[in-house]
């Protein structure tokens, strides 16, 4: 109780984040933790005491009526799959309780909040998320979830293979999940992982980028999505085939690309452009950068304290813009404030919370270089302020 409550009073200060650093300003990785309380602390507190779905509210497109069967597993998924790294270190057993108990909740039948993994098709791309999440913490979040808990877990993925993915980024949706059941000792599902690695080999389109499907789409699926599953779906499984071992070591040369793209991108002034669909995902945009740094495979020239200086810029240029949370500290749809009209039929208030996977790199500890080393400018800052610079260049990975 004592952990809990230091963890509850923790919350209550972090709101005024922006005013408490008016006279000292903490180190980017203070900052960073003190953001992620503030976003994920809503969600898994009010989940751990099976309140979320009486609390949270759910803000969605006018005449759209669907989303209460889908936004708190959506909350509780994308939430995890961006902190897990940081849980993992067990520098908070407060907060790992605390997430561990809301998804005891979300999976327990006779919890008030017990989640939807059935019906309808979004069910399967939040399980995803929350497999993804077991992946990237297996001690703090699975290990030591109770056995009834971790009982109900399974029989909740299970029920997702219902669910058929669409012939696009879905595919690894279904393939994250067998990944996490094969790691939990269960029986996979080998067509369904072998349909998803085989379908995007092909529809790789070349310098670090894969088709979202068999086009082309200009967008951040390949940050959101696509990249990082591609990663640790193979990272599961990479013993079973020698193809899919092969595809792995060019699925990091691809990922490296992306990820000096992703750093170009980001400008001096900490904004990068809004284009395609799922934009209200804010700085999840940056998941696979954030991954690569995470995994210690930056792309050659990219330094990580860049990376924490380009990040750290768009967490505060995005974050805290009035209007990003409401009066109560919930997400509300938006890139810069709350601009609602970003929002398509599919987004919700639960959907916004996997901005929470730009937060990967806290996985590595306060003495990493990552946090360490001194502030440096990025790609677009150094040059913008006449820095020469090595041309940028294509992979052929």
């Amino acid at each position: 109780m004592n952990d809990r409550r230091k963890f509850l009073s923790s919350l209550a200060a972090v709101p005024a984040l922006a005013s408490a650093q008016s006279n000292r300003q903490p180190d980017d990785r203070s900052y960073w933790i003190a953001m992620l309380r503030r976003i994920a602390g809503p969600v898994l507190d009010n989940m751990a005491h099976g309140k979320l779905k009486a609390v949270m509210p759910v803000e969605a497109r006018p005449g759209v009526k669907d989303r209460p069967e889908y936004t708190y597993l959506e909350a509780l998924g994308r939430t995890l799959t961006g902190i897990a790294p940081w849980l993992e270190l067990g520098e908070d057993p407060a907060l790992c309780q605390t997430a561990r108990d809301a998804i005891a909740q979300a999976v327990a039948p006779a919890s008030p909040d017990y989640c939807n993994f059935e019906r309808g098709q979004q069910p399967l791309v939040d399980a995803a998320f929350l497999a993804h999440a077991f992946l990237r913490a297996p001690f703090q979040l699975w290990m030591k979830l109770p056995p009834a808990a971790q009982g109900n877990v399974i029989a909740a993925m299970i029920k997702t293979r219902r669910i058929k993915p669409g012939q696009n980024n879905w595919l690894l949706f279904a393939a994250m999940v067998e990944a996490f059941l094969a790691k939990a000792g269960e029986q996979w599902d080998r067509p369904r992982v072998a349909t998803a690695l085989t379908a995007h080999a092909e529809w790789y389109k070349g310098d670090g980028v894969y088709g979202d499907g068999a086009n082309f789409h200009w967008d951040y699926y390949n940050s959101f999505v696509i990249q990082p599953m591609m990663l640790d779906v193979l990272a599961s499984f990479d013993k079973e085939s020698p193809d899919w071992k092969a595809l792995h070591s060019k699925q990091v040369q691809r990922s490296r690309r992306y990820a000096a793209i992703q750093e170009r991108l980001i400008s001096p002034e900490g904004t990068y452009p809004i284009i395609g669909r799922s934009i209200a995902y804010r700085m999840g945009a940056f998941q696979l950068l954030s991954q690569m740094a995470l995994r210690k495979q930056l792309p050659d020239g990219v330094a990580p304290a860049q990376v924490r200086s380009a990040l750290t810029a768009v967490m505060k240029r995005q974050m805290e813009r009035p209007g990003t949370f409401d009066s109560k500290g919930w997400l509300q749809v938006g890139v810069a404030g709350h601009q609602p009209g970003l929002g398509e039929n599919y987004i919700s208030t639960g959907s916004l919370y996997l901005c929470c996977a730009v937060f990967c790199p806290l996985g590595l500890t306060a003495s990493d270089e990552f946090w360490s080393a001194p502030a440096q400018p990025w790609t677009a800052k150094k040059l913008w302020d006449g820095v020469d610079a090595p041309a940028d260049h294509a992979t052929n990975a």
